[in-house]
């Protein structure tokens, strides 16, 4: 069984956001496996949920470099937590809002789901 408290869930999406906006890849996927050694699911809503280690090493690779992250809203409330965050994207004045959902269970898995607000939109 897996603890997951509000102080805990706090804890991990704030460290998430560091590790992400630090380049401190080790440390974003630490406080991911920590808080779900036994299954991790993630679904950009409109698409299918899928695996979200291989997701989130996409997501890495791919937006880490381009994408800096800042945390405007979060919700905690039992086991879920609701954050809303402002993706600017580096060396332009474009942002992208986010709406994510995160969802955690005590055998240690967690479904994430992102609802993401296009630039223009």
């Amino acid at each position: 069984m897996v603890i997951v408290d509000q102080a805990t869930i706090e804890s991990f999406m704030h460290t998430q956001v560091a590790c992400w906006n630090s380049g401190d890849k080790n440390g974003f996927f630490n406080a991911y496996q920590e808080i779900a050694p036994s299954g991790l699911q993630i679904e950009y809503v409109g698409n299918p949920k899928g695996d979200g280690w291989p997701i989130l090493e996409g997501m890495w690779s791919e937006q880490r470099p381009k994408i800096t992250i800042e945390e405007v809203a979060l919700i905690v409330t039992g086991n879920e937590a609701v954050a809303h965050n402002r993706n600017s994207v580096n060396g332009t004045d474009l942002v992208i809002e986010t709406i994510e959902h995160y969802l955690f269970d005590d055998k240690g898995a967690m479904q994430v789901r992102y609802f993401i607000q296009q630039p223009g939109e």
